[in-house]
């Protein structure tokens, strides 16, 4: 909790920022592949539990993490790395139409076991 502390205008951290909504609604399109909804707009994520990349909202992001314990670390990326990503994401989103059960044992043998 913030102290009490009136600022330069004379009000407190309290009385110039009171609670707010949120709102957000998450869609999967494919394994792993999400649409997010909110009230400030629309964005994709790519990813699962440890590394997920967000897109949208004038920004591109990686979260990477340590599933089941809530510790994550966040960082901008560049445009050639989300690109990157995204081709990637679209081949293995080709690849589950035309060979779901392929997709699905490659990525089990890719995932790391404690994940």
């Amino acid at each position: 909790m913030r102290p009490r502390v009136p600022t330069s205008t004379g009000a407190t951290y309290e009385e110039r920022h009171m609670g707010y909504f949120r709102f957000r609604k998450t869609f999967s399109i494919l394994p792993g592949v999400h649409v997010n909804l909110s009230k400030t707009g629309v964005s994709t994520s790519v990813g699962g539990k440890g590394a997920t990349l967000n897109v949208g909202h004038g920004q591109r992001t990686v979260t990477l993490g340590i599933p089941g314990t809530g510790l994550s670390y966040r960082a901008p990326v560049s445009g050639a790395l989300v690109m990157g990503l995204v081709a990637v994401a679209a081949l293995i989103g080709l690849a589950w139409l035309l060979q779901p059960e392929l997709v699905r044992q490659v990525l089990h043998l890719w995932q790391p076991k404690w994940f």
